[in-house]
C-alpha cells in the first residue's frame, strides 16, 4: 500500500507564530500542501514559548506518536533573556525538550517539558529519534555544548528510552576532532545506521557517517562528501531524510543563506543511503512556503485524509 508523508517543521518569521508546530502533507514526497492554511497546528505555551527543530516518531513500544522539539524562541528570547547573543543561548538556553504525544496525529496532548541530563549542559538543540532494533529501544540524540569544555565546540549526545518518560543518562554519540557538530539525523537501511550531521568547519557542510549500531561508533563516508562538493559551504544545516515507496531516499537540507522567508529546505535524491550519492533535485519538488528544520514521517492514506480534513481551529491562535 502506498504511503503518504507528514512534514513537521517551523517557519522562519520574526513574529512568535513562526516558532510553533506546523504540519504539511504529501502523497508522493515531492509535492507538498499546507495543513491548517499554513497556520500552526500546535503552540508552545511553556518554557521559552517557542519551538524549533522538530522530530516525530511512531513508537513501536507505546503505539503513540511523539513530537520532540528544541525549547527556544528567538522571537521572544533573542531580544529578551539572551541579549542578542547566540553564545548566551548556547550556554544558558533551555535544558529541556518540548514534547507532544498523540494516538492519531490530530488529537495531541498538551506540551510538556522533558529535562535530559543536568545543568552542565548548554542549550539542548535539534532532537532526533531513531529506533534501535538491536536493543529494542529509542535513541534520542541532539547537539549541545557542555561545561566540560567551557561550552566550546558542540558534540552529539544521546539518551535511550522505551516509554518516552524515563531516559538514560546522556552519553557522547559523536564528536568531531576539528570542529563542533550539530543537527544530527539518523536513519536505518538494511541493518546499517546512517548519521547525517552538520560540521561547523573543516568542512562547514553536512557530512554523512555510517555504523552497524545506532549509538555508533560512526565512520565518515567519502562518497557523500564527493556528491556534495558543489554545495556551498556555510549555507545549509538541519538535514532530514525519508525513504520513498520506490526505495529511493530524499534528503532535505535547510538553506539559510538569505534572511527571512527565502530560507527553507532544498531537496536531494539518492538510490540508497549506502551509496552516499545524492543529486540536487529542486525541479522535482514543490513547497507552499519555506519549511524550516523538521522531520518527515511516512503515514497511511487514512492518516493523510484525517490530517487534511481535521478542523485545527481550536489548536491555538490563528
Amino acid at each position: 500500500m502506498a504511503q503518504a508523508y507528514l512534514f513537521v517543521h517551523f517557519r522562519e518569521k520574526t513574529t512568535p507564530d513562526g516558532e510553533q508546530v506546523y504540519f504539511d502533507i504529501s502523497r508522493d514526497g515531492f509535492h507538498w500542501e499546507a495543513v491548517n492554511d499554513g497556520a500552526p497546528v500546535l503552540w508552545a505555551y511553556y518554557g521559552d514559548k517557542g519551538v524549533r527543530d522538530f522530530t516525530i516518531t511512531h513508537s513501536i513500544e507505546t503505539g503513540k506518536y511523539y513530537i520532540f522539539a528544541t525549547d527556544l524562541s528567538l522571537s521572544y528570547g533573542m531580544r529578551n533573556q539572551y541579549h542578542n547573543s547566540w553564545d548566551e543561548i548556547g550556554r544558558n538556553g533551555s535544558k529541556y525538550f518540548s514534547v507532544w504525544e498523540s494516538e492519531d496525529l490530530v488529537n495531541w496532548s498538551d506540551q510538556r517539558l522533558v529535562k535530559i541530563g543536568d545543568d552542565d549542559f548548554g542549550c539542548l538543540w535539534a532532537p532526533d529519534l531513531i529506533y534501535d532494533k538491536e536493543n529494542g529501544e529509542y535513541v534520542l540524540h541532539w547537539s549541545s555544548s557542555h561545561a566540560a569544555n567551557d561550552y566550546g565546540p558542540k558534540k552529539i549526545y544521546y539518551s535511550t528510552t522505551k516509554n518516552f518518560v524515563h531516559f538514560s543518562a546522556p552519553q557522547v554519540l559523536y564528536e568531531k576532532e576539528d570542529s563542533g557538530v550539530i543537527d544530527s539525523a539518523i536513519y536505518e537501511e538494511n541493518g546499517v545506521y546512517y548519521l547525517f550531521v552538520k560540521s561547523e568547519s573543516n568542512p562547514a557542510k553536512i557530512i554523512l557517517l555510517r555504523s552497524d549500531h545506532a549509538a555508533g561508533p560512526y565512520v565518515r563516508m567519502e562518497s557523500f562528501d564527493e556528491s556534495m562538493k558543489d554545495v556551498e559551504s556555510g549555507l545549509y544545516e538541519a538535514p532530514t531524510a525519508v525513504q520513498l515507496d520506490d526505495s529511493r531516499w530524499c534528503l532535505f537540507l535547510d538553506y539559510y543563506g538569505v534572511p527571512g522567508a527565502g530560507q527553507g529546505y532544498v531537496p536531494f535524491v539518492a538510490d540508497s543511503l549506502a551509496s552516499g550519492k545524492f543529486v540536487r533535485s529542486d525541479a522535482s519538488f514543490s513547497f507552499p512556503y519555506g519549511y524550516k528544520h523538521g522531520t518527515i514521517l511516512p503515514i497511511t492514506e487514512e492518516d493523510y485524509e484525517r490530517i487534511k480534513n481535521q478542523d485545527w481551529s481550536d489548536h491555538g491562535y490563528q
